[in-house]
């Protein structure tokens, strides 16, 4: 089984993204919250173990990139990847991302029905490809 962590402040892309992962993956979790700090908390606390994180870039208070650095600098966290997740493809957060050592960074469709393909595309990937992190 594998888990999976959302961090999207909004509510209506988190139904979505549940909505997608029910159909293409019942046997997965998907663990969602919407504020990177309480992110975070729940990581540093191991209540939310993931094998992937799916970050989104523009968020109040702690912004994606924001999270994504303090998931990298911290030793125990470091080593998850982090797929960004954001309506914006512009060079700058693409760039900005990889800087941080993001694992990938998908632009999010606007049509249900693709972003239920992309999600498709990304579990086929991670399943196949899942490391062990230990």
């Amino acid at each position: 089984m594998h888990h999976f962590l959302l961090i999207d402040d909004n509510l209506a892309d988190q139904l979505l993204a549940e909505e997608a992962f029910q159909q293409l993956c019942p046997d997965c979790t998907l663990t969602c919250v919407t504020d990177g700090k309480t992110a975070l908390d729940l990581l540093r606390r191991k209540e939310v173990q993931p094998d992937v994180i799916l970050l989104d870039v523009n968020m109040p208070g702690m912004s994606g990139f924001e999270v994504l650095a303090a998931l990298k600098a911290d030793p125990e966290l470091a080593l998850l990847p982090v797929v960004m997740l954001s309506t914006s493809g512009a060079k700058s957060d693409v760039r900005a991302a990889y800087t941080l050592h993001a694992s990938s960074y998908l632009v999010k469709a606007q049509e249900f029905e693709q972003f239920v393909q992309q999600i498709d595309t990304f579990l086929a990937f991670w399943q196949k490809n899942q490391v062990a992190r230990e």
